[in-house]
């Protein structure tokens, strides 16, 4: 018998045959969530309910409300969608793109496939069919030679492709009846729980609709992104250019020695891209003040300072003004639902000072510029001082920028609005996308370490709190901008696993963040690294490892 504690039930304790399943454990015990339980947190590893317990083990149940039950219901919609369309046209693949406001938007390989209302239908119609049913998603191991050669036979090309360098004996695959595919995690028990999905024509392909985060019984609003979605495409043709549309192609081109120019070019099309910002800006000779706005660990610093380069090259003599040094002192900053100061909200900047200030500049006059101290929580003046002249541009960056309450006093003739982030990311394969927030999670992980001196944990247990006050005061205003930058790198995970991976072997299994550092470090297994000595000095990536030709402080 082993020793099981289920915290679901105040930490129960209760004694059970080896080999027993999840599933018999959460039915004896009549866990009750609020949704149905779709997996299981096991010594803090995710564990679908298949699971067998062979040892004494830490039990913690989830539902969809859980951000790894939601993860599960996503993997499990995907492998759905998969599914559907393979039975209703097998010669054709399909293929999930990106997450985007109201679900995940997909296209099919073919782009001759024309996707109609009648298609969109028939895959939502055998959608529903295999929720029906009750269909199992059935997780099987195989020797990794066996699982390439299936992957080779049913034309899954990226797959096998991803596995070639995982030097592993066993893989997982799994199967929704008699249909295989590889997922990234834990899928839920069967299709019966997917109870809340929508698919929709969008754009050129098709619209997979998720649950919401906040009432996972009703679908996510839809929201018009255009400005978003024209740099999906972009970055649909900065992949064609690089010729390594997933993880898989990434490690055989950087297994043959092509890394270096993989990496040139990846930095070259986001320079391209800067220059044609610039060559904008001075097209509009009114601009006196560009606003850079975006979320936690985006690479605004360096971007607002190569976009400076940019400007001196037009003739501009620019400007940097860092709202962080605008926060208001620490006592006056508003707390978050949990009582933690949030340092996200509009309300922790001095609006007041700041209008001031910009307006005192606008004016002609010189101002003494605050240096805002973090440690000891408050703004402090070091004589530091600013006037504009003539052929001057002011370059505010901040995560507030493009809030209406920051330029509520300047000519909207005289902003220039941008958006800066990490927003897309190299697929794993063809039905694994890794979420932008993931690439810019590691990113704050080196950063902070590095130059804040934190753990993973202290940055994995703060990610939470970052994330809602993203989703409250930045990413609303983002079709504001004028120019969106995707600042991610296509190579980055590859270059940044050797910063991260000891950072995360150091959360130890008895902490909360513990799951999702392990979910991290799987993602990261899949990479071949490419040394951090082959990335330019004025790289965006510089701003998180060091070795910047740029001054952060």
């Amino acid at each position: 018998m082993i020793e099981i504690v289920c915290t679901n039930k105040n930490s129960i304790r209760k004694k059970y045959p080896l080999g027993t399943k999840l599933s018999h454990i959460a039915e004896d015990l009549n866990i009750k969530l609020s949704y149905p339980i779709l997996a299981a947190k096991v010594n803090n590893k995710v564990k679908s309910l298949q699971y067998e317990i062979y040892k004494s083990k830490v039990i913690s149940f989830f539902d969809i409300s859980h951000i790894s039950g939601y993860t599960a219901y996503e993997r499990s919609m995907h492998f759905l969608l998969y599914k559907a369309a393979k039975d209703i046209y097998p010669q054709e693949e399909i293929i999930i793109k990106y997450s985007i406001v109201g679900g995940k938007y997909c296209e099919f390989e073919n782009s001759d496939f024309q996707i109609t209302d009648e298609v969109v239908e028939k895959i939502l119609g055998r959608m529903r069919e295999l929720v029906a049913k009750d269909l199992p998603f059935i997780r099987t191991q195989m020797l990794t030679e066996e699982a390439m050669a299936l992957y080779e036979e049913k034309g899954l090309k990226d797959k096998k492709e991803l596995l070639q360098h995982r030097k592993i004996f066993y893989t997982s695959v799994y199967y929704l009846e008699n249909t295989p595919n590889y997922f990234f995690g834990c899928l839920v028990p069967s299709t019966k729980c997917l109870s809340v999905f929508d698919l929709v024509k969008f754009e050129s392909g098709l619209l997979l609709r998720m649950p919401s985060r906040h009432d996972p019984s009703k679908l996510m609003k839809l929201r018009e992104a255009p400005k978003l979605f024209s740099v999906f495409k972009e970055h649909k043709e900065w992949n064609r250019i690089l010729e390594v549309p997933y993880v898989g192609a990434l490690n055989e081109a950087v297994k043959k020695g092509r890394s270096t120019e993989i990496l040139l070019i990846a930095e070259g099309l986001q320079e391209k891209k800067m220059t044609h910002i610039a060559d904008s800006i001075a097209s509009r000779e009114q601009v006196k003040m560009v606003l850079l706005s975006g979320p936690s660990s985006s690479g605004k610093t360096t971007i607002s300072k190569r976009i400076s380069v940019q400007l001196g090259v037009l003739g501009y003599k620019p400007i940097q003004i860092s709202l962080d040094n605008y926060f208001i002192e620490r006592e006056f900053t508003p707390k978050d639902k949990d009582g933690n100061y949030d340092f996200e909200h509009i309300n922790a900047i001095d609006l007041e000072l700041f209008h001031e200030q910009i307006n005192d500049l606008f004016k002609g006059k010189e101002i003494k510029v605050p240096t805002y101290d973090f440690h000891q929580g408050k703004k402090v003046w070091k004589g530091n001082t600013l006037k504009l002249k003539d052929n001057s541009i002011l370059i505010v960056e901040g995560i507030h920028c493009l809030n209406p309450l920051i330029s509520q006093n300047v000519e909207s003739d005289k902003t220039f609005k941008l958006f800066v982030s990490a927003l897309t990311s190299l697929a794993m394969d063809k039905q694994n996308p890794i979420h932008s927030n993931d690439n810019r999670l590691i990113r704050r992980i080196v950063r902070d370490y590095r130059y804040r001196g934190y753990s993973a944990k202290e940055s994995l247990c703060r990610w939470a709190s970052v994330r809602r006050g993203e989703e409250k005061w930045i990413f609303p205003f983002q079709e504001e901008a004028d120019i969106m930058f995707n600042s991610a790198i296509l190579c980055e995970l590859s270059i940044l696993k050797h910063f991260a991976l000891p950072l995360l072997n150091e959360v130890t299994e008895i902490s909360d963040e513990y799951t999702e550092a392990m979910r991290l470090k799987k993602i990261l297994s899949y990479f071949v690294e490419i040394p951090e000595t082959d990335v330019p000095q004025s790289s965006i990536l510089r701003e998180f490892f060091g070795g910047s030709v740029f001054s952060y402080k």
